[in-house]
């Protein structure tokens, strides 16, 4: 009687380990994404619009910025397209042109990035990170947090910034993004960036 227990239960036993193999065939376990190499490019020029707020108050407009690598140019327009601002730093310094023709210089282009969002204070946006962070390609020493299912940054950390990365132009790992918030305490600015020129 023992034996014959025994041979009964074998197929059962065969049965349950041949379903729960295919079972795992059918579903695999989940693998994390890995990251893409992604290398920020020198130079570039792109065009789009951009909103920001400081939880007080907001600014919205279209913004044109040409990169090089001694030289930047930032140009921040009306919806209509009535030029509101424009920043030029180069090895000298930095220069702040008003639509009224007011003009400002400092140091560095930093110290002037508040004068591109007209009500919005104390803005103190980084332009050497902000090169790398526009093209999804944060420095080495940023937190990349999470990735996208292509193995893109979804979110980044970086000096106490937060950079999400909303929509790129297409699902290839070297995309460039086409939508992105940028972010500290109350600030937030959104880019949608319509138009990319790279070497």
């Amino acid at each position: 009687m023992r034996s014959r227990a025994r041979i009964s239960r074998a197929p059962v036993a065969a049965l349950a380990a041949s379903l729960l193999a295919a079972a795992c065939v059918l579903n695999p376990p989940a693998l994390p994404v890995a990251p893409v190499a992604r290398r920020a490019v020198v130079s570039f020029l792109l065009a789009g619009r951009l909103s920001a707020t400081d939880g007080e108050h907001s600014a919205t407009g279209r913004l044109e910025w040409r990169h090089r690598p001694d030289t930047d140019r930032w140009t921040v327009s009306s919806p209509l397209g009535q030029i509101v601002a424009r920043i030029e730093d180069g090895p000298d310094g930095a220069e702040l042109t008003l639509a009224s023709g007011e003009r400002h210089y400092a140091p560095q282009a930093a110290d002037l990035m508040s004068g591109l969002l007209p009500g919005i204070v104390s803005v103190r946006l980084p332009p050497a990170r902000l090169a790398v962070w526009i093209q999804a390609a944060p420095p080495a020493d940023a937190e990349v947090r999470t990735l996208d299912a292509h193995g893109r940054p979804a979110r980044v950390i970086d000096q106490g910034w937060s950079i999400d990365y909303l929509a790129y132009r297409d699902d290839t790992p070297g995309a460039l993004p086409r939508l992105l918030d940028i972010f500290r305490g109350d600030f937030r600015l959104r880019l949608t960036i319509d138009q990319w020129e790279t070497p």
